[in-house]
């Protein structure tokens, strides 16, 4: 089953909905105990780094993400959830997330030259020789929707895709089997819901 960790941030109904459609088991998960029962993890997340970092703390689900994950089991980060795998987040201060994957997460204002801010929209992926296991079905080039402000700022090793905003920006990461989209796959029409089915067959 995917579990779809609820921690109070994130429209998981979008989420929901996509793997109903794919005739795929998912459900909200929110403590420890049902989140040992999945086979696979999805972290969403909507807003701010800080508060969304304070609130899975305060959920106590930060240490139950970090020992599921370090024990194996595949987890995605969407959007926000994406960001939150990270080291450090530099959005309206300095705020320490999961520490999953090296880096940290920073603004795309430099990166954008003129462009809106924030990116919100479709926007093509650009594989990286390191294209991740979330791309199975996904041709290169193809369009995902995006909505953000941010993004991670980290090694190549483990950048999976990138995509085009004045600059490259890093669309997905992948770490083992810790994995993470900056674009909404549960938004991107039929090409997201082959994301999320490539997930959950990994």
């Amino acid at each position: 089953m995917v579990g779809i960790i609820d921690y109070g941030v994130g429209n998981l109904f979008s989420l929901v909905s996509s793997f109903k459609y794919l005739g795929i088991s998912a459900e909200k998960v929110s403590d420890e105990k049902s989140i040992a029962k999945c086979d696979r993890l999805i972290l969403p997340g909507v807003g701010a780094f800080g508060d969304a970092a304070n609130a899975l703390k305060t959920s106590g689900l930060d240490m139950v993400v970090k020992r599921v994950a370090n024990e194996g089991t595949p987890l995605l980060g969407i959007c926000l959830g994406m960001q939150l795998l990270f080291e450090k987040g530099l959005e309206f201060g300095e705020h320490e997330g999961l520490g999953l994957i090296p880096g940290n997460v920073v603004s795309i204002k430099p990166l954008a030259k003129g462009n809106k801010i924030p990116q919100i929209g479709w926007n093509s992926l650009e594989f990286t020789a390191n294209k991740g296991d979330i791309y199975k079905y996904t041709p290169n080039g193809e369009f995902v929707y995006f909505v953000h402000s941010f993004h991670a700022d980290c090694p190549a090793e483990y950048i999976t895709a990138q995509t085009e905003y004045g600059s490259l920006l890093t669309a997905s990461v992948q770490r083992g089997n810790v994995m993470g989209a900056q674009y909404h796959p549960e938004k991107s029409g039929e090409s997201g819901l082959l994301i999320l089915k490539s997930f959950c067959e990994i």
